[in-house]
């Protein structure tokens, strides 16, 4: 692999750079806010000045200080639910794929059921139950997110597990005795890795929407700030007809900003995985680097027969 390159494109760069902003405000944020969030402490409705960049709101907090707060809760739901929904449909996908029969047919029907029942509406349900201590609780709601979330990348990792199977490498894996979570986890999983990563920040950015959503309903601890909540407030607290732009627009510009940065991303998986978009980030290096280089598949050996190949 001495001629791959990772993607230089300004895409991904950007990308990186306006999530690593995020991730940042994620750990700091709360350290760094100018004010309580929460506490009533200047005149209401006050428009964004230097001393309150984006204002304030009807009961006098600052807006500024609840954007940076908001951002830890936010962005906490959105790693932990992609993380489980994505540990979860690999765990799915690839069993279901590689096991097959009875173990596929139960697995593959529990993610239809799962891609079958509408998202939001579920995840209403289930939140509903919840007591309100636990809504409060951003790893909580990032695993009752990542139950809803699982399925459809379960179905694509057994799709291409299915394609994977039947490979030389896997079967002398089989051929050597290896059990079957070893080729599992050793020899299928890593062939797997552009597309898990693709289903975790899909999964990411569904989360966020979903948590959001779900606060902007007020269906979460609405004392506890993230940009859902702030948007609640703002809707209650009639700010679109009153003009309090900078109320319910930063978080909403935020939302998107998230989404922008995986989407970014997500154009360096795609060189990644498709040669030909590839090409253009690798490295010349001698007359033959036009030509893209493909990782090895597997990490078994093959033996060949050479016994027809002239010294």
């Amino acid at each position: 692999m001495k001629n791959f390159a990772l993607p230089r494109s300004p895409k991904v760069i950007a990308g990186m750079v306006i999530l690593g902003i995020f991730l940042l405000l994620m750990v700091i944020g709360p350290f760094i806010e100018p004010y309580n969030p929460s506490s009533p402490l200047f005149l209401q409705n006050l428009p964004p000045s230097s001393a309150h960049w984006l204002g304030t709101t009807e009961l006098g907090q600052d807006i500024f200080s609840q954007l940076l707060d908001g951002a830890r809760a936010t962005m906490v739901v959105g790693l932990v639910a992609g993380l489980v929904a994505t540990v979860l449909s690999i765990v799915v996908g690839v069993s279901a794929g590689y096991l097959g029969g009875k173990t596929d047919e139960a697995l593959s029907l529990t993610s239809n059921v799962f891609l079958s029942l509408p998202g939001l509406p579920l995840l209403i349900v289930i939140d509903s139950y919840l007591p309100v201590s636990k809504r409060s609780n951003p790893l909580v709601i990032g695993g009752v997110i990542a139950l809803t979330g699982w399925a459809w990348g379960a179905r694509v990792l057994r799709a291409q597990t299915l394609s994977l199977r039947n490979r030389d490498f896997v079967e002398a894996s089989r051929i050597v005795g290896e059990k079957r979570w070893r080729i599992m986890a050793v020899e299928i999983a890593p062939n797997l890795l552009p597309i898990l990563a693709s289903s975790l920040l899909f999964t990411v950015l569904y989360s966020v929407g979903a948590y959001t959503s779900l606060a902007y309903l007020g269906l979460t601890n609405t004392s506890v700030w993230n940009w859902g909540t702030m948007m609640y407030w703002a809707q209650a607290n009639n700010a679109l007809l009153a003009n309090q732009w900078y109320w319910f627009v930063p978080p909403g510009i935020c939302i998107a900003l998230v989404g922008t940065s995986l989407a970014l991303l997500n154009f360096g998986i795609d060189e990644f995985i498709n040669p030909r978009l590839r090409a253009a980030g690798v490295r010349v290096r001698g007359p033959k680097s036009a030509r893209v280089s493909r990782p090895r598949l597997g990490m078994t050996p093959v033996l060949r027969d050479t016994s027809g190949v002239s010294s």
